[in-house]
């Protein structure tokens, strides 16, 4: 049996490897940096115009409690609180461009990550703790002018409300985010990692 020449080498080299595909990254990062910019704009939007309407409310009904004016500004407090720092993502999408590097991208990416940990975690039970002490403050008035079952039932609504999005509404909202952005991180890692091989 006579032996074979095989350049494997040269083979290898000649196979059509897949190159990644910047272009589609970038207008998947393009998407996700846009729908996230909406969200901060509708965000900011529903959340100053629900405490316009709350301040209203207190201008037009007069409370009497101080409760009820303490619950008011707690519950707006804690609403500008979050949009504070939810508003400092902005400077993310904001500092991203058309120019970055791959791996630029990816830093900014890891950033992102890091803020959005700590919205999700810190600046979200900041938010829920203020605001449900808010609602409970602000209701005590107007609860105490009916019966105790109307009470109970009253705030037991309230509370499973909060409950609900606590329990339901935000760890899915969380869990969405976290994988959109995950899949965003492995695709530039990957980028990153074919270019320098």
């Amino acid at each position: 049996m006579e032996p074979t020449n095989i350049d494997f080498k040269n083979i290898w080299q000649q196979q059509k490897s897949n190159k990644p595909n910047i272009d589609d990254l970038l207008n998947k990062l393009k998407h996700f940096k846009n729908k996230s910019l909406r969200k901060l704009v509708i965000t900011n939007v529903l959340l100053v115009a629900t405490s316009i309407f709350i301040g209203l409310i207190w201008f037009h009904y007069q409370p009497q409690f101080t409760s009820t004016k303490i619950g008011i500004v707690l519950t707006i407090l804690a609403m500008a609180v979050y949009l504070a720092a939810y508003n400092k993502l902005f400077m993310f999408f904001y500092k991203t461009d058309d120019t970055q590097t791959s791996s630029e991208y990816l830093q900014s990416l890891y950033i992102l990550k890091n803020k959005q940990r700590f919205m999700e975690t810190t600046m979200i039970n900041i938010y829920f703790i203020m605001l449900t002490g808010g609602i409970s403050l602000y209701m005590y008035e107007y609860t105490s002018r009916v019966t105790l079952l109307m009470a109970i039932v009253t705030y037991g609504i309230t509370l499973l409300w909060v409950g609900f999005n606590w329990f339901y509404i935000r760890p899915r909202t969380i869990r969405k985010q976290q994988t959109k952005l995950n899949e965003l991180i492995k695709k530039f890692e990957s980028i990153n990692k074919q270019l320098k091989e």
